[in-house]
């Protein structure tokens, strides 16, 4: 396993208890790190996608409703939901990946901690969401290439 998916996937525990937790963000992150022996930059790039998704929540939670026609996202299953808020926040914020990569391991993961139902839905919502946001994007000027 590579170390962005172990990353995602620590990613999605902390999610998962930040849901249930009633305490700060950081005070839970340092907490779930404390006895964990862990690659460095798995560490770090699942407290970066941490911070990313608390940070930028309502326009993440914005994006997936807005392509979730049926579903509040309330209403959604708490791992699919947070799966859903990854993948969001890296297609919004990670210039390194590109959308496929990040929504196919979205997709695992999704089959990995929820089945296959939850990939099925994970995929089209995401797919909905790059879509969307691909839209939004503003081709550069012709003078702006270089």
């Amino acid at each position: 396993m590579g170390h962005r998916r172990k990353a995602r996937e620590e990613t999605l525990r902390i999610l998962f208890q930040i849901e249930f937790e009633d305490a700060e963000f950081d005070t839970i992150v340092a907490q779930y790190w404390e006895n964990r022996k862990i690659h460095e930059e798995i560490k770090e790039y699942s407290t970066w996608l941490v911070s990313g998704i608390i940070s930028h929540k309502g326009e993440i939670d914005d994006t997936i409703q807005s392509v979730s026609e049926h579903w509040r996202i309330s209403r959604m299953a708490l791992v699919d939901r947070n799966i859903l808020r990854m993948a969001v926040f890296e297609i919004l914020y990670e210039e390194n990946i590109d959308a496929a990569v990040v929504i196919n391991e979205a997709i695992e993961i999704a089959r990995k901690y929820s089945g296959n139902e939850a990939a099925t839905f994970v995929n089209g919502i995401l797919d909905g969401a790059r879509k969307k946001l691909e839209k939004g994007k503003k081709p550069l000027k012709e003078e702006e290439h270089g």
